[in-house]
């Protein structure tokens, strides 16, 4: 019996967990919006939003060896361009396009579940995880699936990671009011009759897929360096259906001052996207750490972008630090894009969302993280580990300005 025991103990041998214990991050996101280039509007109306998201991520050791992560999240949102997808259902005196619209439409709600399965080998040179997506909103619903594998080399000085995701979505199509079967309104002002000629779109599917490729690199005791490509197909509707078009060569027809659609924007229904970019990392001391970031995209829509980022991790102290970071961004204008009356109803495809025309913009923000390796504080049985908070100001060259500020907390258990 001795030499048994003496014998299984030797042969053992203690693996540390790739968790030591369950994490709990509570995130809480606010974003504010406002600009004169509504696409439901046909690219001229306000563009007013607020966003209130809360997430809650859980991450539980199942063994020394896997995780499971459950990411679930709730968004709330107002948009003033939204509620003009009917802006005759609330009780305004004078309709416009720069007014919101005080009836239902103006509001939704976004709810999703994450839940990611994840496996390290022994050695933890090798790392597999696979992952599922679901949400729902009042006009849309998106299932995904996924999983990604990472290998590390040169004794983990070295990183490769493969992925693939798929989405397979679906729109419960909603049409601006004056397109719907059965619209009539005695208030309709214009040279003629309101007739569109309109068809509703048969395939209400959208599927996406993408197969991602990250190669990351120590090249030195203060520099680090990452590489990464993404290959995206989606295919389906990729139209937003209740996003006005208004034509050139079209008689204009109003009720008050809104002018009434002559179509909704029609996309191709493919669409290949190629983003490459690069982060480099230097840690100049124990307190100053500069990340920058670049990427280039490109799409067979006409789209050609450029993203540049660089954020400071300033230590203050050993529990405080700041994030100063400047992010620019510039891309070209899609094929299918046309300010308001621009277009021609002969054309195949057109679009007047500003969010495909060209367009530069900065975002400037500050951070502040207080981090407690011990996790004194205690709520409950979790010990609070780190507090995170950003401010950022958001402005682009077409007259879009946005505030965001987000706040996330995690706690770890004993």
């Amino acid at each position: 019996m001795f030499a048994q025991g003496f014998s299984q103990q030797t042969n053992s041998s203690y693996t540390k967990r790739v968790l030591e214990t369950s994490e709990i991050d509570m995130l809480f996101s606010y974003y504010s919006q406002d600009g004169q280039n509504a696409a439901v509007t046909g690219g001229e109306g306000t563009e007013e939003l607020t966003d209130a998201t809360s997430t809650l991520v859980l991450r539980m050791p199942l063994n020394e060896n896997d995780v499971l992560t459950v990411d679930v999240g709730l968004s709330a949102y107002t948009s003033a361009s939204s509620s003009n997808v009917n802006p005759l259902d609330g009780n305004n005196l004078n309709t416009s396009p720069f007014d919101a619209s005080s009836g239902e439409s103006r509001k939704d709600l976004l709810a999703y579940i994450n839940p990611t399965y994840q496996h390290s080998s022994d050695d933890r040179n090798t790392i597999w995880s696979a992952n599922a997506y679901f949400s729902n909103e009042y006009d849309y619903i998106s299932f995904g699936f996924g999983g990604n594998y990472t290998r590390l080399f040169n004794e983990k000085n070295t990183e490769v990671t493969i992925g693939a995701r798929a989405f397979l979505d679906k729109w419960n199509a909603i049409y601006p009011i004056e397109l719907r079967g059965g619209f009539f309104d005695d208030r309709i002002t214009g040279n003629g009759t309101y007739a569109p000629v309109f068809s509703e779109f048969e395939d209400e599917g959208r599927n996406s897929y993408s197969v991602s490729l990250n190669f990351s690199q120590i090249l030195g005791r203060r520099l680090q360096g990452a590489i990464f490509t993404d290959l995206v197909l989606q295919e389906g509707l990729l139209s937003t259906p209740f996003q006005r078009v208004y034509f050139g060569d079209a008689e204009d027809f109003f009720i008050d001052d809104f002018q009434l659609a002559d179509d909704v924007e029609r996309l191709p229904d493919s669409r290949f996207k190629l983003p490459i970019g690069g982060r480099l990392n230097y840690f100049l001391n124990d307190f100053l750490i500069l990340r920058s970031y670049y990427r280039f995209y490109w799409d067979d829509w006409g789209i050609v972008s450029h993203t540049a980022s660089l954020e400071t991790a300033v230590k203050l102290t050993d529990r405080f630090t700041i994030f100063p970071n400047y992010r620019y961004y510039n891309q070209s204008a899609a094929d299918y894009f046309y300010p308001k009356e621009e277009a021609l109803s002969t054309f195949e495809f057109y679009t007047s969302d500003y969010d495909l025309s060209n367009y530069d913009a900065h975002q400037y923000g500050l951070g502040i993280q207080y981090k407690d390796i011990f996790a004194n504080a205690k709520v409950l049985t979790f010990g609070l580990k780190t507090i995170d908070l950003r401010v950022n100001q958001y402005d682009r060259s077409d007259g879009l300005n946005a505030f965001i500020v987000t706040l996330g907390t995690t706690f770890v258990g004993n």
